[in-house]
């Protein structure tokens, strides 16, 4: 299935009067200045810009940032967000039991609501980590969604779910999709690239691992890995590093596990970490996600924000921001008693410019910088639940939410304006979403229960 973008065009605009958030070392945090956007470019910050043929967005009462870059989101799921349910069925009991039921229109309805989200929640940038590539006409689903929006992503392909652990997933349908969807930039205008996604050895055998890391070296292409979230520790970063996996270009998920020497490998080799914290703290079963954050932090790993999957929670990255930094402080009389806890600009980075370090996109955008590229949002700082405004940074991470951003750029075409998509047919993507998990749950067998209200059958007897 494939889908046409929305034909916005890319505007002149100056920003005048803002709040500027830019993460730019050089530049800094800016409490009142001008940002001018040509070409869907950052052309200058400051104050007093001018320009002829720029239509002027008055962001007096905003606060004007990099947008948001989600670095691990699977996305073909995001229809199940609610097949949870008490009792013991919790993300991969439902997982499991709806994965293989989800028809291509599933995936496509799934990534598109997905995509929809992202953009009204300020997040301009996302690695689609699909972990249940169940046909070729499953992987064009979610491509053809993805060239149906405007967002800036990685697509990283994958395996079908609960794969046996000692069978190797081939990477069949890699050179079609490669050929056919990636062969130069017009079928996503430059805003998505490729990657592939390995299940690691979480959930296959160490040699079959091995053995799809050899394939897809030579394919030169990014890749994601889940590391583990509790004990026993299955990622040895030092073999790694002697393999010759490790390095910018690798992306590594959780590592909850990770030991000191682990940590001084991913740091050494630029490796970069997803840190998906709502799903550590719920699915991380052995350690303290707490300390094994500060301790990455502490030895110079870039450490990156993610979601996950929505079922564990939302792509909603202010909420993100806001756990991460209340929950990542030094305890006393622990082993991170001495550590330093995270600010408030460590959170926002982690959230813009470290996530576009890690996706290979650090040149191009995760900063209010001259010459990158305009993936910017705009945040209502007069709002009830954010006013009075005091400082910028604090206002950012303690108080704002997706409901006070104004206006989203990607690549400079205005995606959300005024607090309203102006991409997407909301209503259309909710009503096929509504559809889809349906379908999916009745397929999956489940019983009627009031617990599912007017939409019916769910997947549990809970």
């Amino acid at each position: 299935m494939a889908g046409e973008a929305p034909t916005l065009p890319r505007g002149n605009y100056l920003i005048k009067g803002g709040s500027i958030i830019t993460v730019d070392p050089e530049l800094g945090t800016l409490p009142k200045a001008d940002l001018l956007v040509k070409g869907g470019a950052i052309v200058a910050v400051g104050d007093g810009l001018s320009a002829e043929s720029c239509e002027v967005i008055d962001a007096s009462d905003m606060i004007v940032m990099p947008g948001m870059v989600d670095t691990h989101y699977h996305m073909w799921s995001t229809v199940g967000r609610n097949f949870l349910c008490d009792d013991g069925f919790e993300y991969y009991q439902a997982k499991w039991a709806t994965a293989s039921h989800y028809s291509p229109d599933d995936f496509y309805n799934s990534v598109s609501m997905g995509l929809a989200e992202l953009a009204y929640n300020g997040v301009t940038t996302v690695n689609n980590w699909s972990h249940n590539n169940r046909s070729p006409a499953h992987v064009d689903a979610e491509l053809g969604a993805h060239q149906a929006s405007l967002i800036r992503a990685r697509y990283s392909i994958g395996h079908v779910d609960q794969l046996a652990t000692d069978v190797a997933n081939e990477f069949e349908d890699l050179d079609r999709v490669r050929r056919e969807w990636f062969d130069g930039p017009a079928r996503f205008d430059g805003l998505v690239h490729l990657g592939v996604n390995l299940r690691g050895m979480l959930q296959s055998d160490p040699d079959v691992f091995h053995a799809e890391m050899d394939q897809i070296l030579k394919t030169g292409l990014p890749i994601s890995v889940h590391a583990s979230q509790g004990k026993p520790n299955t990622d040895d970063a030092e073999d790694y590093e002697r393999r010759g996996y490790l390095g910018p270009n690798f992306l590594f998920c959780h590592y909850i596990a990770a030991t000191d020497s682990d940590r001084s490998v991913l740091a050494r080799t630029r490796t970069p970490l997803s840190f998906a914290t709502h799903s550590e703290l719920r699915l991380g079963d052995y350690g303290d996600p707490r300390a094994a954050l500060l301790k990455a932090i502490a030895a110079g790993v870039l450490v990156t924000l993610s979601s996950d999957a929505s079922s564990l929670a939302p792509p909603n990255m202010f909420e993100n921001m806001r756990l991460t930094w209340n929950m990542t402080i030094p305890w006393k009389e622990s082993e991170t008693e001495h550590f330093k806890p995270i600010g408030f600009y460590d959170v926002i980075r982690m959230a813009t410019i470290n996530g576009a370090i890690a996706l290979g996109l650090g040149d191009v955008i995760g900063s209010i910088t001259p010459g990158k590229r305009a993936d910017i949002i705009l945040v209502r700082a007069n709002d009830l639940n954010i006013a009075p405004r005091g400082n910028i940074e604090t206002a950012i991470v303690q108080s704002a939410m997706p409901a006070n951003v104004d206006t989203v750029l990607v690549d400079g075409r205005i995606i959300k304006r005024h607090g309203k998509l102006t991409a997407f047919d909301t209503s259309r993507i909710v009503a096929r979403a509504e559809h889809s998990a349906l379908r999916i749950r009745q397929a999956a067998g489940g019983i009627l229960t009031p617990r599912f209200g007017r939409l019916g059958n769910p997947i549990c007897c809970c």
